[in-house]
């Protein structure tokens, strides 16, 4: 299967977060209560009730003032450290590229919180108690019941956005779309995400650094990550040790029961 991406251009978007109602729609998450704080952005971050949020920035040169606005949701990292760090494979790759979630695997540990380069996932702690609800994150519209890509329909952000700032197709595709569209607007403009961890599968194209975007300028996956991932398979050895050993120590428990029940 082609790896597949969103591309993002942030030149062509209008910031009016129809992608943003879109996912919330979409992906049933809840409304959030919102104020107004003197800024165009509802809500104030990323939660477990919104993967998607539209940033704003108000840019100034040489007496001029233009907006930025920023996608910020998960980057599906071809080099994803919450993968990396996931100790009980909750997140995994999917064949496209995207970063998906199992969440009846998720324990709610919060490492791929901690070691998130781009700090997007989110923990859902208020929730009563189960194990479907735990991490968060844009899952690229393939949570399981409301899968649109293996039912060959676009992501709901890139299918409510007005403006063509979002598009959907094959990554080597949209790479070179991208690379095309950069040229065309010379200056300081830049492809983001073809390289960076790896290579994302949400692709922005800017018209300043990715600093003055809000992006990190260099994203890495964290040293102590990928300790982490190379240390699981002993966790795992380690746990498996524990569990014969109870095993081993019920067994035992057990004989000692039945010799003293045949002794009496």
């Amino acid at each position: 299967m082609a790896e597949k991406a969103i591309l993002y251009d942030a030149t062509k978007c209008t910031a009016c977060r129809a992608c943003q109602v879109a996912c919330k729609n979409w992906n049933e998450l809840e409304a959030v209560e919102t104020i107004n704080r003197g800024t165009y952005e509802n809500p104030p971050d990323l939660s477990p009730k919104t993967w998607l949020k539209m940033e704003f920035r108000e840019v100034g040169n040489n007496g001029t003032l233009r907006w930025l606005f920023t996608r910020r949701a998960c980057m599906h990292c071809s080099e994803a450290a919450c993968v990396k760090v996931c100790p009980t494979g909750a997140l995994y790759y999917r064949p496209d590229g995207f970063v998906a979630i199992d969440k009846m695997k998720c324990t709610n540990c919060g490492y791929c919180v901690d070691f998130c380069p781009f700090d997007i996932p989110r923990l859902d702690v208020n929730r009563a108690s189960g194990l479907g609800e735990r991490v968060t994150k844009c899952t690229a519209c393939t949570t399981p019941g409301l899968n649109r890509i293996d039912n060959d329909a676009l992501p709901a952000c890139v299918k409510t956005c007005p403006t063509g700032a979002l598009t959907y197709g094959n990554r080597d595709t949209l790479l070179t779309t991208a690379e095309a569209r950069v040229q065309e607007l010379g200056g300081n403009a830049r492809l983001y995400g073809k390289d960076e961890v790896g290579g994302t599968h949400v692709l922005y194209i800017l018209d300043d650094s990715a600093t003055t975007y809000g992006l990190p300028q260099d994203p890495k996956v964290p040293a102590a990550a990928t300790v982490h991932d190379v240390l699981k398979p002993v966790g795992y050895a380690v746990a498996g040790v524990v569990a014969l050993g109870l095993l081993l120590n019920v067994m035992v428990a057990r004989a000692r029961i039945i010799t003293r029940e045949e002794e009496k």
